[in-house]
């Protein structure tokens, strides 16, 4: 993923189509000069409708694209003839969006599958042709109903990455370093704080056929969670991760206080990520002696588990490999 194409969060006006109206027409024929009431009804307008779409990896493609609109139904005609239907407007989204109301922020949509479709905003109902009037007392009504009003509602959609593991840690912790060795994918990296942008997802290979997906997400500062550096803006990317892989660098003075920091941020932005399952690994563990490690074990949370790993030498990465494995397919 390269920064200036991935777009997580963009902000639309839906329209959906009018009804159309539903026709006021008399049967006319040869030798029928006044037939009684024919006119159809009126089509449904168009819904506005999100559809899922595995191939979709950003929301680049309407990142320009202000306004989705839905066409009308057309109206009733003779014969009892009903009016088409408006054409909908169907918004492609990679899986793993949510759909908010812009205004009151309540949550109208989630797309978890590739195909799903759930209908954002609907249409108007067609009106009622004159022949659905008709009765003892009223043989030739002369009026119809009208289509109802297509609506129209600001829309966000924000995609929210869906991965087995997901890598949270500071800035320059090795997270994409880490990506980069146990799966496909080429993040950039550099020893400066922000190298990651954005969020990087690769396959990881495990064992014979088996695989899990991990997501390298941009690093947390403390006061992430307050809106801070990158944090609060990939934060979200977190919630649907399985397991919460901690990073921490074994170059920290203090490796617990690192961790609970992390934690605290987490908790603020959304106390649910407290409940999965979390691992944390000390990264480039290569500069770290068998004297340091234990001393470093003995300060470390006792209620997760941990181990010390390295990139570079590939010190603990099969092992990281099995545990994440295991807890992936714990019951």
């Amino acid at each position: 993923m390269s920064s200036p194409n991935f777009i997580d969060y963009v902000k639309i006006c839906c329209r959906s189509g009018a009804g159309g109206a539903g026709s006021a027409h008399f049967f006319r024929a040869k030798g029928i000069p006044k037939g009684g009431p024919d006119g159809g009804d009126g089509g449904r307008g168009g819904h506005v409708i999100l559809r899922g779409n595995a191939q979709l990896w950003t929301l680049l493609h309407l990142k320009y694209k202000k306004h989705i609109i839905a066409q009308p139904g057309e109206s009733g005609s003779e014969n009892r003839k009903h009016g088409a239907n408006g054409e909908d407007a169907i918004i492609e989204v990679p899986v793993g969006c949510v759909a908010k109301d812009a205004e009151t922020g309540e949550l109208l949509a989630e797309i978890t599958e590739d195909g799903q479709e759930i209908i954002l905003v609907p249409g108007g109902r067609g009106g009622l042709g004159n022949d659905h009037f008709k009765s003892p007392t009223n043989q030739a009504p002369h009026y119809a109903q009208p289509g109802e009003p297509g609506k129209e509602q600001w829309i966000i959609i924000e995609l929210k990455i869906l991965a087995d593991v997901g890598l949270v840690g500071f800035p320059n912790a090795g997270k994409s370093t880490l990506l980069s060795k146990v799966s496909a994918a080429k993040p950039e990296i550099a020893d400066y704080p922000f190298t990651t942008l954005v969020p990087n997802l690769g396959v990881v290979k495990y064992r014979e056929f088996k695989s899990f997906v991990m997501a390298d997400i941009p690093g947390i500062i403390e006061g992430a969670s307050e809106g801070k550096g990158l944090g609060l803006r990939f934060l979200r990317h977190i919630e649907r991760n399985s397991i919460l892989l901690f990073l921490v660098s074994a170059e920290k003075l203090n490796i617990n206080e690192e961790y609970k920091i992390l934690l605290k941020e987490l908790k603020k932005y959304n106390p649910e990520l407290l409940d999965k399952k979390r691992i944390l690994a000390i990264s480039k563990s290569d500069l770290l002696d068998d004297e340091l490690k234990n001393d470093i074990k003995k300060t470390l949370p006792r209620n997760i588990p941990h181990l010390f790993i390295s990139s570079h030498t590939g010190e603990g990465l099969q092992a990281l490999k099995d545990l994440i494995w295991k807890h992936l397919n714990e019951h």
